[in-house]
């Protein structure tokens, strides 16, 4: 049995569930901080769930609000990606728990408006920037340099300025570069037009020191909830013996050699 934080809506768990078998060490210690309401650093390998252990909590809390009938139209979530590729692969990857959560709401609730998502960076078509300003989707998926573009204008503003939720991925690649001191600047332009500070996420599989990549997440390594489960990989590792051919003739070689020595010394 799954344990869950206690407010996952039922559609959530129910998707998580059948399509695995148990969470990863990553999402259970995730899920525990965000749940808590708690700003989250995690560090785990590649393949070990770090997407969904960062966007499930937020996901949850879109189903939730679309069981109550109070989801509306805005921006909840914001994930941020220093590779353009990065944030394509993480639409489509959102695509799939999206279309199973939507289906159960579905056979739960009857017919509804869906958990919208889309990607905004500078290869975006004019005619889906004009889409978004319109209709802004529940989670905005884009890079530091169009973040900034965003909170450049007034509808870009307006759209982010109900942003609950903040994820930056691949954090290791803007620590300690420009790239990173221009987002640490819009992070807290976007806090200064929220309601309440989003709460920040950072996921990436190699960061260290640790505790540094907090400091440059939310401020303050004590203020950040740190997931650390390491860099090694599960190894599967057995030592076989081949039979060997040779063994009698080496047996033999080994005794000439011992019969020589012998000899010598007498």
């Amino acid at each position: 049995m799954v344990m869950f934080p206690t407010r996952f809506d039922p559609a959530v768990r129910a998707w998580f569930n059948a399509e695995f078998s148990a969470p990863t060490p990553c999402q259970t210690h995730a899920w525990a901080a965000l749940d808590a309401g708690r700003h989250t650093l995690v560090a785990a390998p590649t393949g070990s769930g770090k997407t969904l252990a960062a966007f499930l909590t937020a996901l949850s809390d879109l189903a939730a609000r679309t069981r109550a009938g109070t989801l509306e139209q805005g921006t909840a979530v914001l994930y941020i990606s220093p590779l353009k590729a990065l944030s394509n692969d993480v639409q489509r990857n959102l695509e799939q728990p999206l279309a199973g959560i939507h289906a159960r709401l579905e056979a739960a609730l009857g017919e509804h408006p869906p958990i919208t998502c889309a990607v905004r960076t500078g290869d975006t078509p004019a005619a889906a920037r004009a889409a978004m300003r319109k209709h802004p989707p529940h989670i905005v998926v884009t890079t530091p340099e169009s973040l900034y573009i965003l909170l450049t204008s007034d509808s870009g503003r307006a759209m982010l300025s109900t942003v609950r939720t903040v994820i930056v991925d691949e954090i290791h690649a803007l620590v300690g570069n420009k790239r990173g001191a221009h987002l640490a600047l819009s992070l807290a332009r976007l806090e200064r037009l929220t309601a309440a500070p989003p709460v920040r996420i950072g996921l990436s599989a190699t960061q260290r020191p640790i505790e540094r990549v907090a400091e440059f997440l939310v401020g303050s390594a004590d203020a950040c909830t740190i997931v650390d489960e390491g860099h090694v990989r599960r190894r599967d590792v057995a030592i076989e013996m081949p039979g060997s051919p040779l063994e009698t003739v080496l047996a033999a070689e080994v005794a000439d050699e011992i019969r020589a020595r012998m000899v010598d010394l007498i």
